[in-house]
């Protein structure tokens, strides 16, 4: 029964079959892109050999006709200087506006760690359905839709999902789920660049971004450091982040994050911790304004030493953390700094 809070949608307007290629740095696509583009590809002629297309978030025409070369009929790249670096929100919004406008009967995405996060923001901007975590893809020959067959939760059965009344249909799909289809250079296809706006209000949250990505960006990563700083939601704003710099450097460590945090804007994704993010193992790892959800202590599990530093007491960080100090961080960390300056003056 359609969905009275939501417009009617003509169905009829949307065509092809469509996929987000996430780009592997600046240079290439991962391969889970290219996987989805041959099953796209098998989609698209199964729905009459309609249209294969991709969208690329700050990419290059490189990656663009990499994508043509296996099995894209057109390739749109979104271009916006904002978009450089990874937030959420941002990205669901470009990708929103291009599908809007091309309106692909199916959009496909990769269940890498970012396409997990990103396919909820774009379902929920294009007010769609999404199957994630799909194990197959099918075409009903008599209503055309796609049938998003995934496991259920206890993993012993199948579910096979529908999208009866909305458009585009989105699944997600874990990599190499579909194998890679063949690479093939004489292939031609269109390369668009979209200029997209991305209102003010957000945009914000990239430029803090890109400045706590600039301070960091001498630190090494957080899978391995002996000493691990992270900072969570409890820092209050992307600003808390420069204390936990300067102690890093000061212990020779390096800076992480919680998932609350890169999700605010506050840390890039490269620096998350926890069962979305990085697995740690360092000798000393202390967690400022970090709750300890069971996903984050997932990825510290073999952390030697816990420090939590928390308002509350009662977080579920303090009870697994080998020393826990109750306080404001705002405090502690700037004698802490001081004290170790102190000491390393002595020396």
């Amino acid at each position: 029964m359609p969905c009275k809070l939501w417009p009617p949608v003509n169905k009829e307007e949307y065509k092809g079959v469509w996929v987000y290629l996430e780009r592997d740095g600046d240079k290439r696509l991962k391969d889970v892109g290219l996987e989805l583009l041959g099953k796209a590809r098998e989609l698209a002629q199964k729905l009459g050999n309609s249209e294969v297309g991709g969208v690329i978030v700050a990419g290059s025409e490189e990656m663009a006709r990499e994508a043509i070369y296996h099995g894209a009929d057109k390739v749109v790249i979104i271009n916006n200087p904002d978009l450089k670096t990874y937030t959420p929100m941002e990205y669901a919004e470009a990708i929103a506006q291009v599908v809007q406008k091309y309106k692909p009967e199916i959009f496909l995405i990769g269940a890498t760690k970012r396409g997990r996060e990103l396919a909820a923001y774009i379902a929920n901007t294009l007010t769609t359905g999404i199957t994630a975590d799909c194990t197959a893809l099918e075409i009903d020959p008599k209503t055309r839709d796609l049938l998003q067959i995934r496991p259920t939760f206890g993993g012993t059965q199948l579910a096979t999902i529908r999208t009866p009344q909305r458009r585009p249909q989105m699944a997600s799909v874990r990599p190499g789920v579909f194998p890679k289809p063949q690479r093939d250079t004489s292939r031609t296809g269109e390369i668009i660049v979209e200029r997209v706006e991305i209102p003010t209000r957000k945009t914000r949250l990239v430029s803090i971004e890109k400045r706590i990505e600039r301070d960091i960006a001498d630190l090494p990563p957080v899978e391995s450091a002996d000493v691990v700083l992270a900072g969570g939601r409890g820092l209050g704003s992307a600003e808390g982040f420069k204390l936990l710099i300067d102690l890093a450097k000061l212990l020779n460590g390096t800076v992480g994050a919680s998932l609350m945090a890169v999700r605010a804007g506050w840390a890039p994704h490269t620096r998350q911790i926890g069962q979305t993010g990085k697995t740690i193992r360092p000798r000393l790892y202390i967690a400022v304004g970090i709750s300890g959800a069971i996903q984050h202590l997932m990825g510290i599990t073999e952390a030697k030493t816990i420090v939590a530093i928390n308002p509350d007491p009662h977080a579920p960080i303090m009870e697994n953390a080998d020393y826990a100090v109750v306080g404001d961080y705002k405090q502690i960390l700037p004698a802490l700094i001081e004290e170790i300056r102190r000491l390393k003056n002595q020396r």
